[in-house]
């Protein structure tokens, strides 16, 4: 396969530099640029054309949901928001201005590349335990359950059992293997569903219906 290629922006040169080494000696990927700031990483990226953006949140000049954004917009490759904080805000945000992941800056070299292949291929990601966060978010309602202004009314009990699952954080295939379905089956369901909402990801999803705010 092509060498995926990437461009880390984060302000702390510590981070770029362990991403970038961890990444340059693995073949699958190729990284082309490090930049400070959001600004920066849109300039790299009109020059270079990325496959990926490692994307911090907190940063300056421009944070990286406001470039998510710009980039989304403009076409300029995916993005995997990567950040120390585990703000469930900021984590809506990122989603909402067009984010296809968010990672917690604690993962392993391997999770990391993992994750960065998820998001090339056009799977979304996001930290398990951020799941869990926004399923909590409103204390009135039980884990699991639908949120008041997630409409149901469109869906199958097929296609909310779907749902439910993905909002647990499970894979197709998990999915396929709980539901005794095949993976294309589910990978069928989950693209009809997110046209209906008008979603571009299943992390959106996921948030849509633990929240019932897209």
């Amino acid at each position: 396969m092509e060498k995926i290629k990437v461009i880390i922006a984060d302000d702390s040169d510590f981070v770029r530099d362990g991403m970038k080494i961890i990444l340059d000696v693995d073949d699958d990927f190729e990284v082309i640029g490090c930049a400070s700031n959001g600004k920066e990483a849109i300039e790299l990226a009109k020059e270079n054309q990325p496959d990926v953006f490692l994307m911090d949140i907190q940063m300056p000049v421009m944070d990286g949901i406001e470039a998510t954004k710009i980039i989304v917009e403009e076409n300029l490759g995916k993005v995997l928001i990567l950040t120390t904080f585990d703000d469930d805000e900021l984590v809506k945000q990122a989603l909402n201005n067009g984010a296809k992941g968010y990672l917690i800056k604690n993962h392993t070299p391997e999770h990391l590349k993992s994750m960065i292949k998820s998001v090339y291929s056009g799977t979304g990601v996001m930290e398990e335990k951020i799941l869990e966060s926004l399923a909590n978010m409103d204390t009135a309602i039980k884990r699991g359950s639908m949120h008041e202004q997630f409409d149901s009314s469109q869906y199958s009990e097929r296609e909310l059992e779907i749902i439910r699952e993905v909002a647990e954080g499970l894979s197709n295939k998990e999915i396929a293997a709980k539901l005794f379905i095949s993976e294309g089956t589910v990978k069928n369901y989950i693209t009809s569903i997110l046209s209906k909402e008008g979603l571009s990801h299943r992390t959106a999803l996921a948030v849509y219906y633990l929240t019932g705010k897209k």
